[in-house]
């Protein structure tokens, strides 16, 4: 076989491994992915079974079992655009036990979801502590009162100035201390934040 066959030859199999490698590698990437995911939840459950910090340590009438969680699903995991709030001002939410909690606003996150396109108002914590700065998501879906906590369920957001994306880890979604007890204050999401759009990811309701 001359050179000039077997050149085009060896260019086909350099593709064809190219792509096998490309396929394998991400299969990996999403099994170890869903690995960590569980790995969280389960320290999550163990600390929430004895940790000081635990809602159900401070509040002793409410029994600990397991949290319930849809299944990790890489799709949940969306790298949204962001736009930047210009002329921030104080948003101010009611919480559960019928007081309110501020916060300034941040930025919009804009997403596609099963087909529907959705925005989040990302909020920034404002009350003096150690978490005064980070960014707070509170959002609310079609799953919400049904698979769901009614009052909807947060989001940590990592803040990355200048980003013009964010990642969006719906797999991450966890439920306010309110969701198990009526002793803790939670706020409620913003009237904006109330997306049609199943998130089926994420922490189920408790009871």
């Amino acid at each position: 076989m001359t050179a000039k066959k077997i050149f085009p030859i060896l260019i086909v199999i350099v593709i064809a491994g190219m792509l096998i490698y490309s396929f394998s590698s991400g299969s990996e990437s999403a099994e170890q992915y869903i690995s960590e995911i569980k790995k969280e939840r389960a320290e999550k459950d163990n600390f929430m079974k004895k940790d000081e910090g635990s809602p159900f340590v401070q509040d002793s009438t409410i029994a600990f079992s397991p949290l319930h969680y849809f299944e990790p699903d890489v799709k949940y995991r969306v790298n949204a655009s962001i736009e930047p709030v210009q002329n921030k001002k104080m948003v101010v939410l009611a919480t559960s036990d019928g007081k309110e909690k501020k916060y300034m606003e941040y930025a919009y996150a804009r997403f596609k979801l099963n087909g529907v396109e959705s925005k989040l108002l990302i909020l920034e914590i404002v009350d003096m502590g150690p978490y005064k700065g980070t960014l707070f998501l509170a959002f609310a879906d079609e799953t919400s009162a049904k698979e769901t906590y009614g009052a909807g369920r947060y989001l940590d957001l990592k803040k990355v100035p200048g980003a013009a994306t964010l990642l969006l880890d719906f797999n991450k979604a966890y439920n306010p201390y309110c969701a198990y007890s009526e002793k803790f204050s939670c706020p409620f999401p913003p009237s904006e934040n109330i997306v049609k759009v199943a998130i089926a990811a994420g922490e189920k309701t408790f009871h």
